[in-house]
């Protein structure tokens, strides 16, 4: 297969979250496309083959197919508006329909997709006890202003706000025992976030369920997240933009648009870096 290395959401050209693409006639067996991925290593390697109208698209990480992935989403924008022009495309997931926009601006690749519907709920204490345990996080040092959730856009995911954003800097937790809490939790990554002001946030996404112990840039999660604030009424004046990767070395920038409409897609863009070979993996 050809596969080209994209990585999206990079920052003043340069991080990123490196994704493959695999543009084809027709999808083959999921057990071929897993293996790419895995043999890849990238959080996520997106496949795309043309349908009616659109693109039929999966998703996979080195360890699992994902029904949604935002970073791929954004990298296979890029990709068909190289091969394919400038332009809206509609994307057929497994589980849900959306669109992505590719174009260039400045000399840039930029994509924008619009998320399946957003949508959020309290997060089980149980669950809640688990993941503060797993990193080592008191229940004092979260931000009471955000509540510790579950949610999606697409995808599943735990929310946990911290206040300090030294102590987001320092996440660290075991990759066996994190894969095993998401796994029985039905979640794709656990999103922590830390809030500079009401529309700039830093966030990391520990991502063990996928085979990786961190995403530099999560366009899933942004996407449920940016959906948590509409819902919760936080001031965020139509959108905010989230700093990740910054303590991996892997800076990106995700911007998300947030219309009025509870559970509507959200709009997340970001820059896509093209590379001619493998991109450099996190860690």
């Amino acid at each position: 297969m050809d596969v080209q290395h994209i990585a999206a959401f990079a920052m003043d050209g340069t991080g990123g979250n490196p994704a493959g693409v695999v543009l084809l006639g027709a999808l083959p067996e999921a057990a071929a496309m897993q293996a790419v991925a895995a043999d890849l290593g990238y959080s996520e390697t997106v496949f795309a083959a043309p349908v009616p109208g659109g693109w039929r698209v999966r998703y996979f990480a080195p360890a699992m197919e994902v029904p949604f992935c935002g970073h791929a989403t954004i990298a296979l924008g890029a990709a068909l508006a190289r091969q394919a022009g400038e332009g809206v495309h509609r994307l057929l997931l497994n589980e849900a329909e959306i669109t992505v926009e590719g174009r260039r601006e400045g000399g840039h690749l930029i994509a924008t997709l619009v998320s399946p519907p957003t949508w959020h709920e309290a997060a089980p204490t149980a669950l809640l006890e688990e993941a503060l345990a797993l990193f080592g996080y008191a229940p004092e040092e979260l931000d009471p202003r955000l509540p510790p959730a579950v949610m999606g856009a697409g995808a599943r995911h735990l929310l946990l706000a911290l206040s300090s954003r030294e102590r987001l800097a320092a996440m660290a937790y075991d990759l066996a025992a994190g894969a095993a809490l998401m796994r029985d939790a039905g979640l794709v990554t656990i999103m922590l976030v830390q809030a500079e002001s009401p529309h700039r946030f830093h966030a990391r996404n520990a991502f063990a369920a996928g085979g990786v112990a961190e995403d530099p840039a999560t366009g899933a999660a942004a996407a449920a997240f940016a959906g948590y604030l509409r819902a919760l009424g936080w001031p965020h004046g139509g959108g905010i933009e989230i700093l990740q990767g910054q303590d991996m070395g892997m800076p990106s920038l995700l911007r998300a648009e947030i219309p009025p409409g509870a559970g509507t897609g959200i709009r997340v863009s970001g820059a896509a870096r093209i590379s001619a070979g493998p991109l450099p993996l996190p860690g």
